[in-house]
């Protein structure tokens, strides 16, 4: 199979939120066909008056599965694993499903070992996304300019590997990078978990109600993605907990240090871990590296 707009492939995508919306939104405007399912009526209400799906249903629709080519799941991964335990029966016999989950090692693993062995997961983590949710703040320009991973195992063909590969590059990722699932959720507990961790704890650390009167832009970036999906993100950490938690540790070591360093008044120790963080943190200026894949 190959992503072809000419031949009328077409998507299915499983919970219309904002990744899901966001997907359907991108591959519409690539010239793709886009189907979905999802619980709200009024997610498929506002997704087909604003032009970015055919058509859709708020049940496991066969006809709209069987139509499909590729299915990409947008579900919370407890989800997930609930959705294809009941409903892979629904499924034709050599579709492609992928999906957005900011987990892999507890979940990858899980479905490929339960899933019909004529339908192949190839797993794949959009690096996109915002402070709000629901598919009204659904939006394809989030994808521009953003990182997409995708995170195969043994039990991948390469041919799905690159269709999930060329998808990313349909939807506008500006890098695509290939990272076993072990890889990605110790990268991503670093990167991303920890922090979602950072901004929780400078948002609960002080009961301070004036703080918006004081802060400057440096707080107010810190603290963007404190506006948190408790619901997903508490999913997330749980079923990513050793490696955030190994993360969290670094930090706090780190944290430590500095902390000691002040009490001590060791000024020239305080401008060396300044300059190695002013140094790490220019390399994200230079040209985006070749993709890793």
């Amino acid at each position: 199979m190959v992503l072809n707009k000419n031949s009328q492939t077409t998507f299915c995508i499983v919970g219309l939120g904002l990744m899901g919306g966001s997907y359907a939104r991108a591959l519409t405007a690539r010239g793709y066909t886009v189907t979905a399912i999802t619980k709200e009526q009024e997610s498929l209400d506002f997704a087909l008056q604003e032009g970015f799906i055919t058509k859709g249903a708020t049940t496991p629709d066969a006809s709209l599965l069987q139509e499909a080519n590729m299915i990409v799941f947008a579900l919370y991964p407890h989800t997930f694993l609930e959705w294809l335990t009941d409903y892979q029966h629904l499924l034709k016999a050599g579709t492609i499903i992928t999906d957005v989950t900011g987990v892999k090692g507890s979940i990858v693993y899980a479905i490929q070992s339960m899933l019909r062995e004529d339908v192949e997961f190839i797993a794949a983590h959009p690096m996109a996304g915002r402070e709000v949710y629901g598919v009204q703040n659904s939006d394809a320009s989030i994808f521009k300019g953003a990182n997409y991973i995708v995170t195969p195992t043994e039990k991948n063909t390469p041919e799905a590997i690159e269709l999930c590969k060329e998808l990313g590059r349909e939807l506008g990722f500006a890098r695509i990078s290939c990272l076993s699932p072990e890889e990605h959720d110790d990268m991503i507990g670093f990167v991303s978990q920890l922090t979602h961790c950072i901004a929780v704890t400078l948002m609960t650390c002080t009961d301070c109600e004036e703080l918006v009167d004081y802060t400057g832009d440096s707080f107010r970036d810190l603290t963007r993605i404190a506006a948190i999906n408790d619901e997903m993100w508490s999913e997330l950490f749980l079923m990513n907990k050793e490696p955030l938690l190994n993360n969290m540790e670094k930090f706090k070591t780190e944290f430590d240090r500095l902390y000691t360093l002040l009490k001590a008044e060791d000024r020239e120790e305080i401008r060396e871990m300044m300059r190695l963080s002013t140094a790490r943190r220019q390399l994200f200026n230079k040209p985006k590296a070749k993709t890793r894949s």
